[in-house]
């Protein structure tokens, strides 16, 4: 009788800790991933100077960056 009787008085507690501990995974999950991929927020600096003249090698060579 005592597993019955305490079912209900402990699921809502039960259910935020199941909340707590998958909000924890996803978080270390966007951690690593982020550590892994790098700054996703420090975008490369792709542009051309100004003072640089445009050519056809800056369009279309991919290995130069």
């Amino acid at each position: 009788m005592g597993i019955h009787f305490d079912y209900k008085s402990t699921r809502g507690a039960k259910a935020m800790e199941k909340q707590a501990k998958r909000e924890k995974k996803l978080a270390e999950r966007r951690a690593k991933k982020i550590a892994k991929k790098g700054d996703p927020k420090t975008p490369e600096d792709k542009t051309i100077p100004i003072d640089q003249v445009i050519t056809l090698d800056h369009l279309t060579n991919p290995d130069k960056k």
